[in-house]
């Protein structure tokens, strides 16, 4: 099984291009489903969450050729609307082909997520959006089975309890496919959403409220889609922020290219808050740490465009270098700090009480061997490796490995001693 070595203590330097969100990608991968004619998708993120997914539309019966950040997806020949286990259990977004399964085919199956283990992200959201459709829904053997009405889905007024990207991403694609209108209200609003949402203009549906909390979409009566144009995934705003907590931890100047600023702002902020700052072209950024020691700061985790639980990690890493003591809540997932036992090993003096995690001053974080646990717990280790003194060995970064395209070859570019190894 892979590790990673990384030597702390050195300055980086230069400048990194982010690639395609892999939160935007998913989406628009299962979208393509809607479809009956081939799709190109370009700016893929090379990851292993993106692969899992392409097999799975592959196991559906669909045709798809990737290479790299590019890959054209014909799911005009689609033969099966049962997603099974094997795949849907590596990764908890194979639930996304739910909606547009039961959109386009009327009938479909799919086997219970999986993904990392962060907490309870029940898909009841999902399930009852549905039902209000039209849909019946039975939970048999692990599966969902979603059949719709003979005459297709139904507009109707879904109202979200709770905030959910993916019950909005599912909801967004079987509306797309109803008859009449379907409002969303309390609809997430991550720039992940706005992306769906405009491919699905792009394929002929009217969609009004884009990028507010309440989406109304007008379906074309189970019409299959068609997108005469390559879709484009947007910058990942967690890679980038990833980065940006790299330059941060380790006192380095370094520079972002192909990004979104609007969509970092949050994360800016509380950088800046930190003592740091930027300089900002279109497309591009220079993160300039402080002159002194970075401040203290406090954090609370919050749906977009509130800080995003997927930079909770990353920069409760930033926080252990800080002059101050920092606090940082998390709202949305109640397992999610599982990182702090393993930043700790590392030297860091970090407390939990509840959902709320106290990050205390450290004079120096010393290198040591350390398990990730989930996705963004392991660039959080990654993170204070580079700013240890001395070896660390991260392991199990087959996590790493699902949402961030070559990381070790992008912070060795920026000078930063890290090499990926087998354990014998």
């Amino acid at each position: 099984m892979d590790y990673l070595e990384i030597e702390g203590g050195a300055e980086l330097s230069g400048t990194v291009r982010i690639g395609g969100a892999k939160n935007a990608a998913l989406p628009v991968i299962a979208a393509t489903i809607l479809s009956d004619r081939p799709v190109k998708l370009e700016n893929l993120p090379d990851v292993v969450d993106i692969r899992t997914l392409l097999k799975l539309l592959e196991r559906l019966g669909a045709k798809v050729e990737h290479r790299g950040n590019e890959a054209l997806i014909d799911c005009g020949p689609l033969s099966s609307t049962r997603a099974v286990y094997e795949i849907v259990a590596q990764m908890r977004a194979s639930i996304l082909v739910l909606g547009p399964l039961l959109g386009r085919f009327g009938e479909c199956e799919v086997s219970l997520p999986g993904g990392c283990a962060i907490g309870q992200r029940p898909i009841d959201l999902h399930l009852k959006a549905l039902e209000n459709m039209g849909a019946r829904i039975e939970i048999k053997g692990g599966y969902v089975h979603a059949i719709a009405p003979e005459e297709g889905l139904h507009g109707a007024t879904i109202v979200f309890d709770k905030i959910s990207v993916g019950a909005t991403e599912n909801t967004l694609m079987a509306a797309a496919m109803a008859h009449g209108t379907t409002t969303i209200v309390n609809a997430a609003r991550e720039p992940e959403i706005t992306q769906l949402c405009e491919m699905l203009v792009s394929g002929g549906i009217s969609i009004e409220g884009i990028g507010t909390g309440r989406l109304t979409v007008t379906g074309n009566g189970g019409n299959p889609l068609h997108f005469s144009k390559p879709i484009r995934i947007i910058p990942d705003r967690i890679e980038a922020g990833t980065y940006l907590a790299a330059g941060a931890i380790t006192y380095s100047r370094i520079t972002l290219e192909n990004i979104e600023v609007e969509h970092l702002q949050s994360i800016l902020d509380k950088l800046e808050s930190m003592g740091c700052t930027f300089e900002i072209s279109e497309g591009k950024l220079t993160f300039n740490p402080p002159t002194g020691r970075l401040r203290e700061v406090n954090i609370v985790t919050a749906e977009y465009p509130g800080f995003p639980t997927d930079m909770q990690a990353q920069l409760m890493a930033v926080a252990t270098m800080a002059a101050g003591e920092s606090l940082i809540e998390e709202r949305l997932f109640e397992n999610r700090f599982m990182h702090v036992s393993e930043l700790n090993r590392l030297g860091a003096d970090i407390w939990l009480k509840g959902n709320v995690a106290a990050v205390r001053p450290v004079e120096k974080l010393y290198g040591a061997d350390v398990m990730a646990t989930d996705l963004r717990a392991s660039s959080a280790l990654v993170l204070a490796a580079l700013a240890a003194e001395g070896t660390s060995r991260i392991r199990r970064i087959y996590h790493l490995d699902r949402g961030y395209e070559d990381l070790e070859g992008k912070l060795a570019a920026l000078g930063a001693t890290i090499r990926r190894r087998k354990s014998k």
